[in-house]
C-alpha cells in the first residue's frame, strides 16, 4: 500500500519523500488546486511509462507538463504574445496552454504522445514547490484509473491506486474540483480544447478575442480530456433529468425539485444555493458517492452552461457517453 504523508502537518517530509521517489523514477500522487495528479518526471521515459501503466491510459493521450513558474515553462515551450499574456494573468492557476515544444527541451516524447506541442501549466501551492525542488517539470494527469472519475482527495486516490503507487501526498480536498481549462493559440485564433476550472469569459477578457469552440468533435487528440468517454463512474449516467427512476441516484443543483426524488437510492445537491464554483468542487466526490450507493444509474438535474457550468457539463457529457 502507498505511504500517505499529510503535507499540512509535515511539508518538509513530504517534499523530501516526493523528490526521492520522483528521482528514482516512480509515479506518485500529488495534490493540486484542480484535482489530485499522478506525477512523474517529464524527462524520464521509464517514469512516464509508469504513469500510463498505473492508470491504464492510452499512450496516444498526451500528458500535461507542470512547471514551477513561467520561467521554467519558457525553457520548454515557445510562447506567442497572447499565450504569454494569459500565463501572466492566470498562473499559477487552473489554465493549461498548448504550445510548440522547443526542439532542445528534455521533455520526453512519451509525455507529449509524440506531438510537436506540449500542454503546460503552473499549479498553485505545494505542487509548484515540489517541481522547483525537483528541478524538472512533472507530467501529471489525474490520479485515477483511465476513464474513471477524477480524484479530488487523497482518500479517492488511495481507494483507486493505493496498491499501485508508493506515495500519496495529502492536502485535503481539491479547491477547484475539476481539471484545468486547456486552450491553444493557432494562426492568431484562440481555441478551447477542454473547458475547466477557469471560466471562458475570464480568458476572453485577458486575450481580447473570442474563445472558439469546436463545431464538431475532432478525431485528433491534441490535449488531455478530449476522449469521448471519460470521467465515468461504474453506473450509467443520465443527464438533464426532471424525474428519478427506481434504483437511480440523484445529483441535483440549486435545490431544484425533481420528481421521484423521495425514492432515489441517494440524493446529493452539488450546490443548494446554485453556486457553480461550489458545484465544480463537489462534482467528482459526489459522483463517487453516488456510484458507491449501488445505484444502477446516476441522474443529474440540469446544470447551467455559463461560467464553470461549461466545464461541469463537459465532464457530465463525457461521463454519459457510450463506453467501449
Amino acid at each position: 500500500m502507498a505511504r500517505i504523508i499529510d503535507i499540512r502537518s509535515d511539508k518538509q517530509a513530504a517534499l523530501e519523500a516526493a523528490c526521492a521517489a520522483l528521482t528514482d523514477g516512480f509515479a506518485i500522487a500529488i495534490p493540486t488546486e484542480t484535482v489530485y495528479g499522478l506525477a512523474a518526471d517529464a524527462t524520464n521515459p521509464a517514469a512516464i511509462t509508469r504513469i500510463y501503466e498505473t492508470k491504464g491510459r492510452p499512450r496516444f493521450n498526451p500528458l500535461i507538463c507542470h512547471m514551477a513558474d513561467l520561467e521554467m515553462a519558457e525553457e520548454h515551450a515557445v510562447f506567442d504574445p497572447v499565450s504569454r499574456a494569459l500565463a501572466i494573468a492566470f498562473w499559477p492557476g487552473p489554465l493549461t496552454l498548448v504550445l510548440p515544444l522547443k526542439p532542445d527541451s528534455p521533455i520526453h516524447s512519451l509525455a507529449t504522445a509524440g506531438l510537436d506541442s506540449v500542454g503546460v501549466r503552473v499549479p498553485k501551492g505545494f505542487a509548484s514547490s515540489l517541481i522547483e525542488a525537483l528541478g524538472h517539470p512533472l507530467a501529471a494527469p489525474s490520479a485515477n484509473t483511465s476513464g474513471a472519475i477524477s480524484a479530488t482527495s487523497a482518500a479517492h486516490v488511495e481507494a483507486d491506486l493505493g496498491t499501485r503507487i508508493p506515495l500519496i501526498l495529502d492536502a485535503g480536498p481539491s479547491a477547484v474540483g475539476v481539471e484545468s481549462t486547456i486552450v491553444k493559440v493557432e494562426d492568431g485564433r484562440l481555441r478551447l480544447l477542454r473547458p475547466g476550472g477557469l471560466a471562458a469569459r475570464e480568458i476572453e477578457r485577458v486575450a481580447g478575442r473570442p474563445l472558439l469552440r469546436p463545431k464538431t468533435a475532432s478525431a485528433a487528440i491534441e490535449a488531455p480530456g478530449m476522449l469521448a468517454s471519460h470521467y465515468a463512474p461504474g453506473a450509467s449516467v443520465r443527464l438533464n433529468a426532471t424525474a428519478v427512476e427506481p434504483g437511480e441516484a440523484l445529483i441535483s443543483f440549486g435545490s431544484a425539485p425533481v420528481s421521484g426524488a423521495d425514492g432515489a437510492r441517494i440524493v446529493l445537491d452539488l450546490s443548494p444555493r446554485g453556486d457553480l464554483a461550489e458545484a465544480a468542487a463537489n462534482l467528482f466526490d459526489y459522483m463517487k458517492r453516488a456510484d458507491a450507493s449501488g445505484a444502477s444509474s446516476i441522474a443529474f438535474s440540469p446544470i447551467p452552461e455559463e461560467g464553470l457550468g461549461e466545464a461541469i457539463n463537459d465532464r457530465l457529457q463525457r461521463a454519459a457517453a457510450p463506453r467501449d
